[in-house]
């Protein structure tokens, strides 16, 4: 594969420079936000070396190159496209400019998971170190009260303890404020005057008297949207005060008001009020679970797919996160992994079936990626495409994620799908089991409902 190359069609058959207002890449994609999309010859796109599909999503036309080669294609690219290869401006101008064309619900969707993809890899860690903690409980490799297992019990406690400093750092970066005054605030909510309910049971916090307003000492640590609401209040607050705080006291006054106007608004209004609605929601989900049970899996593994359509499962994080804390497990996390293999299921079928020598190409590769946790090949490479494969795939999405809600799998984290994902279930076995009823469903409902080849 030439890349020079490649990037010299793509500019063309985009529409040319002046049509591409910033581009950046993920994994796998080569993201651009464009002027007019009504220029771009997608179909062309489609046919050029190395390019497995091409679509546009959340604001940005969207193409697929695959791991690795997209950097390549990228490097050539950029000069052509007059994009500037510095990373920070890069991505800085690309998320403004890829928001602006984007509605309400898709923008608020994108911010949620601006916030938490960052705070993914400390998640996962504490997943998986208690899912090493519980396999040596069940089969009694260590003892309980060892120093090994105190250690790390917590090691796999702290990032949930922390979990308001990460999110308030990562979503003051995202609302426009000072990630210092971001964790600031998350401090506050974890401050160890508070008591911390991160595994409480019967204990009562103390009710402080704040000029004859009673405040519950109870702190945040696992929850979400307290802080959440919190550092966005801070982040406006804080932009205001720099509007009319003179720029000579500016680093005196504008840390010290914000930090002391935001503690008493976290404390006395929005944190209770957020702790309300993220206990709502998870009682909610809790309910539905608990009553709807398999079927309320089906429905979930059949759409999830389609959910990611819209960009709408970026903002799905922010529950996981909260389920995690209050519920003892992720059990959407499951639902959603065998939903993302389900599409390589699917893909397989197409590849068995094809005559297409493009479409067998692209296929394998696309449904390793989806058998690891990453979709966008298969769903808009292959199935997608022919949208027979994408019914497929939902009826096995639907399937498998019938049976874990049916056994109950949860997961001990966030951000893992596919094959990563048995290091932090709780229940491998089950897991597994879905695993293949997700896949094998996929695939011979793909192969059952057939579809028209070009």
């Amino acid at each position: 594969m030439n890349h020079r190359e490649v990037a010299e069609q793509l500019v063309h058959l985009l529409g040319g420079q002046n049509n591409v207002v910033s581009a950046a890449h993920c994994a796998t994609r080569l993201r651009l936000v464009l002027e007019d999309e009504s220029q771009v010859d997608t179909k062309a796109i489609e046919e050029l070396d190395g390019v497995k599909g091409a679509f546009s999503s959340s604001g940005q036309y969207q193409i697929i190159f695959g791991t690795g080669t997209v950097n390549k294609v990228f490097a050539e690219f950029a000069p052509l496209a007059g994009i500037s290869l510095e990373e920070e401006a890069k991505t800085e101008t690309h998320g403004d400019a890829a928001k602006r064309k984007m509605n309400p619900f898709a923008r608020f969707a994108r911010t949620l998971s601006n916030i938490f993809v960052p705070i993914i890899p400390a998640i996962v860690a504490a997943g998986m170190l208690m899912g090493l903690l519980g396999l040596m409980n069940t089969y009694n490799w260590v003892d309980p009260e060892s120093g090994l297992f105190v250690m790390l019990d917590m090691f796999s406690s702290a990032s949930f303890i922390i979990l308001p400093i990460l999110i308030g750092y990562s979503s003051a970066k995202e609302f426009g404020g000072n990630v210092y005054l971001g964790a600031v605030i998350g401090g506050i909510m974890t401050h160890p005057e508070l008591l911390n309910p991160w595994g409480l049971t019967d204990t009562e916090p103390s009710t402080l008297d704040f000029f004859g307003f009673g405040v519950e000492m109870l702190g945040y640590q696992g929850t979400v949207i307290p802080v959440l609401l919190t550092v966005y209040i801070m982040s406006k607050l804080e932009k205001m005060l720099r509007k009319v705080v003179p720029n000579v006291v500016d680093l005196l006054l504008t840390p010290f008001l914000t930090v002391i106007l935001t503690g008493f608004v976290a404390l006395l209004v929005v944190g209770p009020v957020g702790r309300a609605l993220g206990d709502g929601i998870t009682s909610v989900l809790d309910v539905v679970y608990g009553t709807a049970g398999p079927i309320a899996g089906f429905i979930f593994g059949g759409l999830y797919s389609t959910i990611v359509l819209t960009g709408v499962h970026h903002s799905f994080h922010a529950i996981e996160a909260e389920l995690l804390a209050k519920a003892g497990g992720n059990f959407l996390l499951p639902i959603w992994a065998i939903a993302n293999v389900a599409q390589g299921g699917a893909t397989l079928a197409v590849f068995f079936r094809t005559k297409n020598k493009k479409t067998k190409e692209i296929a394998v590769p696309a449904a390793v990626s989806a058998f690891l946790g990453i979709t966008e090949p298969a769903i808009f490479g292959v199935n997608l495409k022919h949208r027979r494969p994408f019914i497929g795939a939902a009826i096995g999405g639907a399937l498998g994620g019938s049976y874990v809600v049916f056994t109950q799998v949860m997961a001990n984290g966030i951000g893992l799908t596919g094959i990563p994902m048995f290091a932090i279930a709780q229940d491998p076995l089950n897991y597994g089991i879905a695993f293949v009823i997700g896949v094998a469903g996929a695939f011979i409902a793909t192969l059952f409902l057939g579809w028209k080849e070009e």
